[in-house]
């Protein structure tokens, strides 16, 4: 079984900073084979994705316009996912979440569904 686990998420004034985990583990779990990627869902909306991270450690954004606020890094020693995030905005009000999977290769800025592994999410309340 593979446990996800965020953390870091909380309220901030429009303009602060996040710097959102997750940590993995697992019997089975090989970390380092996963694509890693963050996504967020806000109330009403569609889970959208933010940014992936192949095996390698290339992160590929699923929008290039928020290369400049968030970035995703990975800790392999330590199952550990990172996602940075600045100059918040009140619109990046969500539930993020990140996600897992050892069948995509290196190819995984992938729609949600195709991601296996999930956590159960760390708000993330930004206020203006």
């Amino acid at each position: 079984q593979v446990l996800l686990v965020e953390s870091g998420g909380g309220s901030v004034q429009a303009g602060g900073s996040l710097r959102l985990s997750c940590e993995a583990s697992g019997y089975t779990f090989s970390f380092r084979r996963n694509c890693m990627a963050w996504f967020r869902q806000a109330p009403g909306k569609e889970r959208e994705g933010i940014v992936s991270v192949s095996p390698a450690g290339h992160s590929l954004y699923y929008d290039d316009s928020e290369k400049g606020r968030f970035t995703i890094s990975r800790d392999d020693a330590k199952n550990t996912l990172f996602l940075q995030v600045s100059a918040l905005k009140p619109e990046d009000t969500a539930m993020y979440y990140c996600a897992a999977d050892d069948t995509l290769g290196m190819s995984c800025r992938r729609a949600s569904p195709l991601y296996k592994h999930w956590g159960q999410g760390t708000q993330v309340t930004v206020s203006s």
